[in-house]
């Protein structure tokens, strides 16, 4: 799953992008209000952790052209800021949740699962579609009631195929996925195909229907009827 930390305080962006890394989030970071436009205009992610005050701008505005370009991207804000008409505007505006600084890195990593649980799930711990089976807490994938070893990589993919089911995902969206700001300068994207390629071993070979397609030409659909 893809972050983006808006926050121009350096050791507390490094300390929550430490924090969810560990927890196999993918973060990416933006320090003022220009360069966290940049990254929205550019790119999708799961949850946005957005700082309210920003050396060049409101991050409130940033949540008004998330609204505008109709982004379904989650939004929690983070502000040292405890007044009840901008955390009542913020939510106006789109935020998903609220939080007041300081906080526990613990708390603010159990309100992103919830957001991006809460989009993509249906509210759910535990997605399970015929045969197969994954436990978004555990990390663990099930295949006609044996478990199946993932690398995170491909337990990254499966959650993003299967959170975007029925929809063409190109090359390109998915090394963005799963290399962030790094895929604008890889030369290729041969490590989606070979990432997805043992995805769909590991899958088939348990007993797996073939959920995951190749659409030729463009990238790759998880179908399910």
């Amino acid at each position: 799953m893809k972050i983006l930390i808006i926050e121009d305080e350096t050791e507390l962006a490094k300390s929550i992008s430490e924090y969810l890394s560990e927890e196999s989030y993918l973060c990416e970071l933006a320090g003022t209000y220009t360069e966290a436009m940049n990254k929205v205009d550019t790119f999708q992610y799961d949850c946005i952790i957005l700082d309210i005050m920003l050396p060049d701008g409101n991050g409130l505005r940033i949540l008004e052209e998330l609204k505008k370009k109709q982004k379904q991207d989650g939004v929690i804000i983070i502000s040292a800021k405890n007044a009840l008409d901008d955390k009542i505007e913020g939510l106006k505006l789109g935020a998903d949740d609220y939080l007041t600084k300081p906080f526990h890195l613990s708390e603010l990593m159990a309100r992103v699962y919830s957001i991006i649980r809460r989009k993509q799930f249906s509210s759910s711990n535990v997605v399970t579609q015929n045969e197969l089976q994954i436990d978004l807490l555990a990390k663990t994938v099930v295949v006609n009631h044996e478990n199946i070893a993932l690398t995170k990589k491909e337990f990254d993919l499966l959650i993003y195929f299967i959170g975007n089911k029925n929809k063409v995902i190109s090359k390109s969206t998915l090394a963005e996925h799963l290399s962030g700001d790094f895929a604008d300068m890889l030369d290729n994207h041969d490590f989606v195909y070979a990432h997805v390629k043992n995805l769909k071993k590991k899958l088939y070979d348990a007993g797996s229907q073939h959920y995951l397609k190749t659409v030729y030409g463009t990238g790759y659909k998880w179908e399910v009827e």
